[in-house]
């Protein structure tokens, strides 16, 4: 029994992939699920109208799929690009009409599809290592293009029109578990858009009580690093 618990405790001291963070640069993948939606500025056109008397972002999920590529700089600093297409999480605006037309209901809602290539620059911080774990702080910038977006949609005049373009910023916390032939590393960030999104239209209702569109998302990801 003592023999079996010294052994035990041996494995349990046994410490994978020790070389890994010495290595210049190293490559992995990125699987993600995100939670977006918007944050609305309202215009002046708002109060001094009574068409629309609520307006109201609303979240949805989606999930993606991303490289990673990580630069070592020293012991805690690392630099990671993370390119990533985001599929699904379309954005939605819910609004409560003040007055409708014939036919037309008091409840509206303005769907909006949204595919988005990503390209994130991270800095990484991380902590000491602790056996086969450590964790990490990671901010960066990013710029993203929304395949899906509906700005130069000409058969869209009565939908709310958001651009391309979109950049942004991302930060979270991480941690890395060692395994014997691959580090996972869960992660959870915040990642916002800087760009006012909305392209106005006077003549739209839905539109011009808006002055303001940004995205905002929550992002849960896994990494699995060469």
């Amino acid at each position: 029994m003592l023999l079996l618990a010294f052994q035990k405790g041996n494995a349990q001291r046994v410490l994978y992939r020790q070389d890994h963070d010495d290595l210049p640069y190293y490559f992995g993948l990125t699987l993600s699920y995100n939670s977006s939606n918007l944050h609305q500025t309202k215009s002046s056109n708002f109060l001094a109208s009574d068409s629309i008397k609520v307006v109201e972002p609303g979240a949805s999920g989606g999930f993606a799929l991303g490289l990673l590529g990580t630069m070592r700089i020293d012991d805690h600093f690392q630099i990671r690009i993370n390119p990533q297409l985001i599929i699904g999480g379309s954005k939605y605006l819910s609004y409560t009409l003040g007055s409708t037309k014939p036919g037309e209901g008091t409840n509206q809602q303005q769907v909006l599809p949204s595919n988005i290539v990503s390209f994130p620059l991270q800095f990484k911080f991380n902590s000491d290592r602790i056996g086969n774990f450590r964790s990490y702080m990671m901010a960066g910038l990013k710029y993203d293009i929304d395949l899906a977006s509906n700005s130069t949609a000409r058969n869209a005049e009565d939908v709310i029109k958001l651009k391309k373009g979109d950049f942004g910023y991302e930060a979270g916390i991480g941690f890395n578990f060692y395994l014997p032939f691959v580090t996972i590393s869960p992660e959870i960030k915040i990642s916002n858009g800087f760009s006012n999104l909305h392209q106005v239209d006077p003549a739209l209702k839905y539109s011009n009580n808006l002055e303001r569109i940004l995205s905002r998302m929550v992002v849960f990801s896994i990494h699995f690093e060469d």
